[in-house]
């Protein structure tokens, strides 16, 4: 089991991620949920990134093995690449924010959160060294070029709602692809962006060198519910819901694995958390990268389970800026966008 990083379009990849599908035939060739060797291929919207850290660190610790299951993590630079993926049927899950489930449903999609890693996002708002003089909150985002990771990922649709929020619309600023990690700290130390939004350990680097300041902090609730109201629950595992209702039981299995990994986040320190992750993931400094993950450990979930308040909260941000959700706000079921079933029934 290894991650490997997707280039979705590429027409040699799609082959190969559609013939990942986790279902195997019977005799009479019908379609079975399961095998003593389930195979599932999992999107990750960024595997380097903190605020994924349970997916690879599932599979280092064993988790998925132990439960009979062959995992595929799949790393491609943005969530939204990842829901593309998904829907494609080219992947059986996405490890990616939360959000998403909300958004496709206002576009006639089901998608569903079956193990919430984190109820807060994990997101931080660095302004670079030449403008934080001047850029003190989002409402002097007006004029500014802003980074996210790709348009329509979720650091962009909190980017909207913080600059609309501050009364700064979309027309007034300038939204930049930015990536993460070197892609992000170079467009921030090129002048290609003045702000814009990420995780650790590209916010452990930036403030390491001071070439970035910290203008909102959404690593923990106190600095979440500042910024956006409430809650508002980002990474996690989450599903087609037909796929959902026709594998329960490796759905189960799965939500096991990513229960037992939040539970040994809570249990352990970042030291301890880093010794388990792959070296490169470290770089060439580790002190550096277990400060990252000490930074940002606190915003996961011990229990997989969502916050239903938290839920609703998201919602009601995006019912604020989104074309797709602010039309449907009132009838979007909110109940059809994660489930606690599996979280709650999960053996660790």
């Amino acid at each position: 089991m290894t991650i490997r990083p997707a280039a979705i379009g590429v027409p040699v990849l799609a082959a190969v991620l559609v013939l990942t599908g986790c279902q195997t035939q019977n005799k009479s060739g019908t379609s079975s949920g399961s095998s003593s060797s389930d195979k599932v291929t999992i999107m990750v919207g960024g595997a380097a990134k903190v605020i994924y850290m349970p997916a690879k660190l599932t599979e280092q610790l064993g988790y998925f093995k132990d439960q009979g299951l062959n995992v595929e993590l799949v790393d491609t630079p943005a969530g939204v690449t990842a829901e593309t993926a998904l829907l494609a049927n080219q992947a059986q899950g996405v490890v990616g924010f939360y959000d998403h489930t909300i958004d496709m449903q206002a576009k006639g999609k089901c998608l569903q959160s079956v193990v919430q890693f984190a109820n807060v996002p994990g997101e931080v708002e660095m302004v670079s060294k030449a403008q934080a003089g001047t850029i003190k909150s989002p409402a002097d985002f007006k004029g500014r070029k802003l980074g996210v990771t790709s348009a329509g990922s979720s650091t962009d649709f909190l980017t909207q709602y913080l600059a609309g929020n501050a009364g700064v619309g979309t027309a007034d600023y300038t939204t930049v692809k930015a990536g993460a990690d070197s892609t992000f700290i170079a467009a921030m130390n090129s002048g290609g962006i003045d702000a814009g939004m990420t995780t650790d350990p590209t916010v452990a680097r930036l403030t390491k060198t001071g070439d970035g300041k910290i203008l909102l902090d959404m690593r923990t609730e106190e600095g979440t519910k500042k910024a956006l109201g409430g809650l508002y629950p980002a990474s996690s595992l989450y599903m087609a819901c037909d796929y959902v209702a026709a594998h329960k039981d490796v759905v189960q299995k799965l939500a096991n694995a990513f229960v037992k990994t939040l539970g040994f986040i809570t249990s352990n320190d970042a030291a301890a958390i880093a010794a388990k992750m792959p070296a490169d993931y470290a770089g060439t400094d580790k002190e550096l990268y277990i400060k990252s993950i000490t930074d940002s450990k606190g915003m996961f979930n011990a229990t997989g389970v969502m916050d239903p308040d938290g839920a609703k909260n998201a919602l009601a941000v995006l019912g604020k800026f989104s074309p797709a959700v602010k039309p449907k706000k009132d009838t979007i079921d909110i109940s059809k966008t994660y489930t606690t079933d599996f979280a709650k029934a999960a053996k660790n």
